[in-house]
């Protein structure tokens, strides 16, 4: 990571969980013909995004949808994906740098019986369940016989996830977490899935309810990333929203939760009044969880349309030597059949003094480049997987 000319104090890198612009070549092979979650959302005919369309978000290479602008104000590119997988820790984790040949494993049938073996002799409790099943639905099946005998629910998703449901007054949270923790050791390399879930719950059978101490306990990226590069150099890289867990808090400096994509928003506009030398790095997640996941297009697009107000009181306030990036990490097209995400080129829009506007950067081989851009404006050569666009995009350049 050796430290270059810099062309950024700040940038500000923010993902759009899941806004998709387009089915990638490979999308047939992840059951993903035909969908574009932006498309989806335009074809609404309640999609106004006007900050965004300045920017030149329709001028984007087969985006499929809206009017593209004489002069956007920005650059503009289509990313790919290079990774195998459509899920948002994949996704960032390429955007940050790593491309994984692999997809994280998932579960249709359970766990293997040598895992939960493993599982039941670690924490000194039986597992009950151990398929995919839905986490309402999963505490009301098997919530009884986990307060009469003390054994924990164990289920899974369509995503890598491994989760573990106890009753708060069966298993103190506290003593959860550490069964969770257990998992997370037990499962690594093969069996290294994406994210283990607490899942306390309370109430008495057959109101249950879920508590709000949910937790997650993710992968730690297996090398490292432009975050951890900025880091040796001496940045600030602080994570708005999900990023902290996406990453497991490697290459970090600081975090802070949100509560929706409003107060996400917020802020990264509190932070462009700060100051701080380094990324912010933001993941809006509700595009994707409270919208893609439940096929709501009215719901996706006016969340789409709420960010771009924000978004008109954010560019305002960016510096001389600022640079905006906004990006996704993959699809979840609301108006398909499918509730899960789709394999999707993401958006990648690039604006701050120092960046070419109306640059048509084409189709990029892979979201790698994203972070690898953000690193390079910084005065950092990341390394990573991906290109810097610097040479491209600089108004000199």
């Amino acid at each position: 990571g050796k430290v270059g000319k810099t062309m950024a104090k700040r940038v500000f890198l923010i993902v759009l969980d899941s806004v998709g612009i387009g089915e990638e070549p490979d999308a047939a092979a992840y059951g993903d013909e035909g969908s574009n979650t932006l498309r989806a959302c335009w074809q609404s005919g309640k999609l106004s995004v006007p900050n965004l369309q300045r920017l030149g978000l329709y001028n984007i290479e087969g985006v499929g949808c809206g009017e593209a602008v004489e002069r956007p104000l920005g650059a503009f590119a289509r990313m790919r994906e290079s990774s195998a997988g459509k899920d948002t820790t994949i996704g960032h984790w390429e955007i940050a740098g790593i491309i994984s040949p692999k997809p994280m494993p998932t579960y249709p049938d359970g766990f293997p019986p040598e895992i939960i073996r493993e599982y039941e002799r670690l924490t000194g409790r039986g597992v009950l369940c151990n398929r995919p099943y839905s986490g309402t639905q999963v505490i009301h099946d098997f919530g009884r016989e986990h307060e009469e005998t003390g054994a924990l629910i164990v289920y899974t998703s369509a995503d890598s996830v491994f989760q573990v449901a106890a009753h708060e007054r069966v298993v103190p949270v506290k003593q959860l977490y550490e069964y969770c923790e257990a998992a997370r050791k037990l499962l690594q390399g093969e069996h290294g899935v994406g994210r283990v879930i607490a899942r306390p719950f309370e109430g008495s059978w057959p109101d249950y309810r879920r508590t709000s101490n949910r937790h997650d306990f993710s992968l730690t990226p297996p090398r490292d990333t432009i975050l951890d590069k900025l880091r040796a150099a001496g940045l600030d890289t602080i994570g708005v929203g999900k990023i902290y867990d996406i990453f497991a808090g490697k290459g970090i400096s600081q975090t802070s939760r949100i509560q929706n994509n409003e107060d996400g928003m917020e802020q990264t506009i509190a932070w462009a009044k700060k100051e701080f030398h380094g990324l912010c790095f933001v993941n809006l997640v509700d595009f994707d969880m409270v919208y893609g996941h439940r096929n709501d297009v009215p719901g996706y697009t006016a969340a789409l349309n709420r960010f771009d107000e924000q978004l008109g009181e954010l560019l305002p306030l960016l510096r001389e030597d600022d640079v905006l990036m906004i990006t996704a990490d993959h699809g979840c097209d609301p108006s398909t059949p499918s509730t899960d995400h789709s394999r999707e080129y993401v958006p990648l829009l690039l604006y701050g003094k120092e960046i070419a506007a109306g640059r048509d950067l084409g189709t990029r081989p892979t979201f790698a480049d994203t972070g690898e851009t953000a690193a390079a404006l910084l005065g950092v050569d990341a390394g990573c997987d991906g290109e810097s666009l610097c040479p491209l995009v600089l108004a000199r350049g």
